[in-house]
């Protein structure tokens, strides 16, 4: 029988549009998890929010987190690979915010602990942000008076969120940054624009790659809804677009499932897996 991993993005796929798990999504997942399905997720998301996010699963495949920056054992809670950016591109970066006099949160990992950095909060979404991360995650977050005087050979992650008009010269000056990868695309949940920024070697698919690889599996099976998901797509031996899918991944699929509000990940689980 040949081994096969399950793989899901989460906001807008494998979540629901309150960004929870609903119960037949838990209930499906974890008795094709018993019945000996490999089943992980790969998302935008840090470990501090995806973790308790899909904490009633009972998931043992390493996790692919922040776009691909790093694969996550929920096992032993150990990062078991991460992509840097390297210190002189990370200044690039860093001048490319300044510039635009737009302030964003870096990110650093280091022995085995995220740290999130900011210099200034300047807009709700920013500070809704920093609240929610600082109270419900315990999550490491360090005010900074200049990135440049922290950003070093463990920086992993810049990430902004706003108005894609404030956003779209920032992300012009990164797509010219050798050395370097980005994702831009609108949040599932409040309409705001994403742009996150991350090693040329990180990428959801480069995570699949890794899993692939290390685990022996012989083909992988994903499920997406947005465009920081194409890549994984294209790695994919067959890929589920949700209904709720933004056009273009769709027009790859090779699967449309119900929506994500609509269970979609799992029903296609339980009509398709074993097949």
């Amino acid at each position: 029988m040949r081994k096969r991993l399950y793989i899901s993005d989460l906001d807008g796929t494998l979540l629901n549009n309150s960004a929870g798990l609903s119960e037949f999504t838990i209930k499906t997942v974890n008795a094709l998890i018993e019945k000996g399905m490999y089943f992980t997720f790969a998302t935008a998301r840090s470990v501090y929010s995806a973790k308790p996010l899909t904490s009633a699963l009972n998931i043992s495949v390493p996790y692919v987190l922040m776009n691909g920056v790093s694969i996550y054992n929920p096992e032993n809670n150990i990062y078991i690979k991460n992509n840097y950016i390297q210190p002189e591109i990370s200044y690039e970066i860093i001048r490319a915010f300044n510039e635009n006099n737009l302030k964003c949160f870096m990110y650093k990992i280091c022995d085995n602990v995220l740290t999130a950095y900011f210099t200034e909060i300047t807009s709700q979404v920013m500070q809704s942000f920093a609240e929610s991360r600082k109270n419900n995650y315990n999550k490491p977050f360090v005010q900074c008076r200049d990135f440049s005087d922290v950003a070093d050979d463990k920086t992993v992650y810049f990430t902004v969120t706003g108005e894609y008009e404030k956003i779209l010269p920032v992300k012009n000056i990164i797509r010219t940054i050798k050395g370097v990868n980005y994702a831009f695309y609108q949040d599932t949940y409040t309409k705001k624009y994403f742009l996150e920024i991350f090693s040329e070697s990180a990428s959801k698919a480069n995570g699949i790659k890794y899993l692939r690889n290390k685990y022996s599996f012989d083909e992988v099976v994903c499920f997406g809804d947005n465009f920081n998901d194409m890549a994984m797509f294209g790695e994919a031996d067959t890929k589920i677009a949700v209904r709720n899918a933004v056009p273009e991944l769709k027009e790859t699929a090779d699967f449309i499932t119900a929506e994500n509000d609509r269970d979609g990940v799992a029903k296609w689980l339980s009509e398709n897996y074993g097949r």
